[in-house]
């Protein structure tokens, strides 16, 4: 129930100051209104009604902000009772707001305002008790000392306990964050170690496969029964082959990734791709010469993915009235793949963190090809691909 109660107050605490300040304001009232009639008493005619009432005011009100600025509102108590002290004004009810003010300061700030605060009530004490017609009453001053010393050593109990929580909840933020931390890393680690560990895998199949296709290949005639048993081995380990990708590659997965299942895109897409970014505001012209090649599919990806990016940077960053042409020149060994925007991406400042360029080089250097990003002299930019064909890629590095 305490905690419920915490919680509630600190999301309302403009509620909470008002519910424990309403019976304070209540009484304080009330002993104006049953001695305010006599000011005498009180030792205010200087002041009159209006100003009595005034210094009433002046010595509350501010308790309103005393959450945000204590230190601000002890000084205005204070020095609004100093005051008070001048004009010879007898001590009023209101006057325990300079004990509330110094407890928020001993509670809230460093121990340097809470000890200035400290002293403050001590000299306001001595002052008041000082004043009386027989001199200090020492006995009074003392137990006012000590009930204001008390309040004090309250408030400073309280900074120190506030602080060793939030001590505690940021160690417990950080050893949460380095778990999390280390744990990511852990993750990292084992999905690099089963993808080295899939790579021998696939590397080892394929080779198996090859062999005992070539051997199928001299067989057939001479031995068509040894040629159907190499073609069942190249079955049964293409199969193992296939169920151990699939069990390696599902550790690689990221937790909580909603699988997509669609077909990767291809050359057969990039009309598609360039109707999309047309309908987007950038005008786009595709070309293609040459003599058009069956690509692999892992080709066909990279050369879209890369398309793609380029026509997004533009669009990002070329600003209006910009265009792109798409240029495709399928040469002997090959393919030539240049996008080029009239744009204002030369002028625009790199943004730390894009990875668009470096995704683009990895996916072509995986066939062995090159990627390069550049100006154009006169305005726009450039992105020059050049992936080779007619390679079955048995000479590129596994």
């Amino acid at each position: 129930m305490f905690g419920r109660l915490r919680a509630w107050s600190g999301r309302h605490p403009r509620i909470t100051d008002a519910l424990w300040l309403a019976p304070f304001l209540l009484v304080s009232l009330l002993n104006v209104w049953t001695v305010g009639i006599d000011l005498a008493a009180w030792g205010a005619e200087r002041l009159g009604p209006w100003g009595f009432a005034g210094l009433t005011l002046l010595l509350f009100v501010p308790l309103f902000w005393l959450r945000e600025r204590p230190v601000a509102v002890f000084a205005i108590i204070a020095l609004a009772s100093f005051l008070q002290w001048l004009l010879g004004v007898q001590p009023l009810v209101f006057n325990l707001s300079v004990l509330v003010a110094m407890y928020e300061v001993a509670s809230r700030r460093p121990l340097r305002w809470a000890v200035g605060a400290g002293l403050v009530v001590e000299l306001g004490l001595l002052l008041v008790f000082g004043r009386v017609p027989q001199g200090l009453d020492l006995s009074a001053f003392a137990t006012a000392s000590a009930f204001a010393v008390a309040i004090w050593m309250a408030g400073i109990y309280a900074n120190t306990r506030r602080r060793y929580l939030e001590g505690l909840e940021e160690r417990a933020e950080r050893a949460e964050r380095e778990r999390d931390q280390q744990a990511r890393l852990a993750a990292a680690a084992e999905r690099a170690r089963i993808a080295r560990e899939l790579h021998d895998v696939v590397a080892h199949n394929v080779s198996v496969i090859i062999v005992q296709a070539d051997g199928a290949g001299y067989a057939i005639d001479s031995d068509p029964e040894q040629a159907r048993r190499a073609m069942q081995a190249v079955s049964a380990t293409g199969r193992r082959a296939l169920a151990e990708m699939r069990r390696m590659v599902g550790v690689l997965r990221a937790d909580g990734v909603q699988e997509e299942y669609a077909p990767q895109p291809g050359l057969s897409q990039l009309d598609g791709l360039v109707a999309q970014v047309r309908e987007s505001g950038l005008p786009v012209e595709l070309r293609v010469s040459g003599v058009p090649r069956e690509l692999p599919e892992g080709e066909q990806l990279t050369v879209y993915r890369i398309v793609q990016e380029a026509l997004t940077n533009t669009l990002k960053h070329g600003g209006p009235d910009s265009r792109a042409t798409v240029e495709m020149e399928y040469g002997v060994r090959e393919l030539l793949l240049r996008v080029t925007d009239d744009g204002r991406g030369a002028a625009t400042p790199e943004r730390e963190g894009g990875h668009g360029l470096v995704g683009m080089r990895e996916r072509v250097a995986l066939f062995g090809g090159s990627v390069e990003a550049r100006p154009v002299p006169g305005g726009g930019f450039q992105v020059v691909a050049r992936l080779p064909i007619g390679d079955t890629g048995a000479g590129r590095a596994a």
